[in-house]
């Protein structure tokens, strides 16, 4: 898929989410775009195996949106065929006590993927800049370090064989209403729910400001971002997982050779 670069925040520039569109479908048809999802997808369940038998690199993919833009969908679709034993899906909550009395980054860190593996962070480290600001739950002072040290973590696991690709899912306000309304209207919905997520839908703006600003002081050549427009869901499945083979590719992983000469053995 060509023109990815097209959703990259590069490093140092500034976001200005009002001007991006969120219904983008990159001028496709969609049975074209299912259909190099389709090949996507397989070559990143290739790809994984490669990574685990080469066990040199790593890959964490980070993904953050707003309420109702597709977060878990997006896990179904492009890491559902990916084998499970080389997979694994965390969901950051509120900190528990225990995390609380230590460094914002302590339960962050003992997820990360080890050599081998994939890991898939379901919100992330980024909510320290983003649910924390807006709620005001540390003064500016506290929050406002996080960035630089957010990007430290980030360069020390890149430089410790990990690679690093965060996404952005991208809607509008008016989307997020629709979609919000729908769980109302399905029973079996219901359960997806929250109250509360009225509560930070009045805080949209400022919520739009905090990404803007995580965005923007994060995305380094190391691990960058980009912002999915995820209105159209199967374009942005394919988007995420056209990013995420283009980066294992470029590992140019290679399968280890073996100890033994393979031709000389016989199975009795």
């Amino acid at each position: 898929m060509k023109n990815l670069d097209k959703y990259l925040v590069k490093p140092g520039s500034k976001v200005e989410l009002d001007s991006i569109p969120s219904d983008d479908d990159g001028g496709m048809k969609k049975e074209e775009g299912l259909e190099q999802f389709r090949d996507a997808s397989r070559r990143i369940d290739e790809l994984q195996e490669l990574m685990y038998a080469e066990c040199k690199h790593s890959l964490l993919v980070i993904l953050q949106a707003m309420d109702a833009a597709g977060k878990d969908s997006t896990l179904g679709a492009v890491f559902g065929p990916v084998n499970p034993q080389g997979c694994t899906v965390v969901s950051f909550k509120v900190p528990n006590e225990l995390e609380r009395r230590h460094d914002f980054l302590w339960r962050v860190h003992q997820q990360v993927p080890p050599r081998g593996y994939m890991t898939v962070f379901n919100r992330s480290h980024y909510e320290e800049v983003l649910v924390v600001r807006v709620k005001g739950l540390a003064p500016h002072h506290v929050w406002h370090k996080r960035y630089d040290h957010i990007n430290c973590f980030e360069k020390m696991l890149h430089d410790e064989g990990t690679t690093i690709i965060k996404f952005y899912l991208h809607i509008s306000k008016d989307y997020q209403r629709k979609r919000l309304q729908r769980r109302l209207k399905l029973p079996e919905k219901h359960w997806k729910f929250n109250p509360e997520d009225l509560t930070e839908r009045k805080r949209w703006d400022q919520y739009m400001r905090a990404y803007e600003d995580a965005m923007s002081k994060c995305s380094t050549e190391y691990a960058p971002w980009y912002i999915i427009p995820a209105q159209t869901r199967w374009y942005r499945n394919l988007l995420v997982a056209s990013i995420l083979r283009r980066a294992m590719e470029n590992l140019d992983m290679h399968y280890p050779k073996p100890t033994f000469d393979a031709s000389k053995i016989v199975i009795p």
